[in-house]
């Protein structure tokens, strides 16, 4: 796998307004330990390594077990999770994998049993945020997390 280019390189100002709204508006958003599993969970569904290898990282620095970090990519069937916990991520599943899913009712149905509709709109940033970073990862094949060619371009 290959490096395409370093989008902090190749333009600093853009990527700068974008780490600085999503560092602003992020821990404002949902409960972080939420947080961490709606971001690996769409990093996994992108394949996004880099975002993958970083939030997994932050959600063992912050406590979360390695069961539950594992399990994002089967949680449908890994019976660990709250229900609060499964209805945020089957909306993780919808709004990453919109043009398939078409983001259905019955998953909107129970999103809205478990958060409050000021909830479900920062839980619905928090997934569009992560969703944007993994086309920077995946798209650009960007690697800087595991310290590979962190020079590149």
């Amino acid at each position: 796998m290959d490096t395409r280019l370093n989008p902090f390189a190749a333009d600093p100002a853009t990527m700068k307004a974008f780490i600085d709204f999503s560092m602003g508006i992020s821990p404002n958003l949902i409960d972080p330990h939420l947080a961490h599993l709606v971001k690996i969970r769409a990093s996994q569904l992108n394949g996004c390594a880099n975002c993958l290898h970083m939030h997994a990282a932050e959600a063992r620095k912050d406590g979360e077990s390695e069961d539950r970090i594992l399990l994002t990519g089967a949680w449908e069937e890994a019976p660990i999770y709250t229900d609060r916990e499964r209805a945020a991520l089957a909306w993780t599943d919808a709004l990453t994998l919109l043009p398939e899913s078409r983001a259905p009712r019955h998953v909107y149905d129970e999103v809205h049993a478990h958060f409050s509709e000021d909830e479900i709109v920062k839980l619905t940033m928090t997934i569009a945020l992560i969703n944007a970073w993994n086309r920077f990862g995946a798209g650009l094949r960007m690697t800087q997390s595991f310290g590979v060619r962190k020079a590149a371009a």
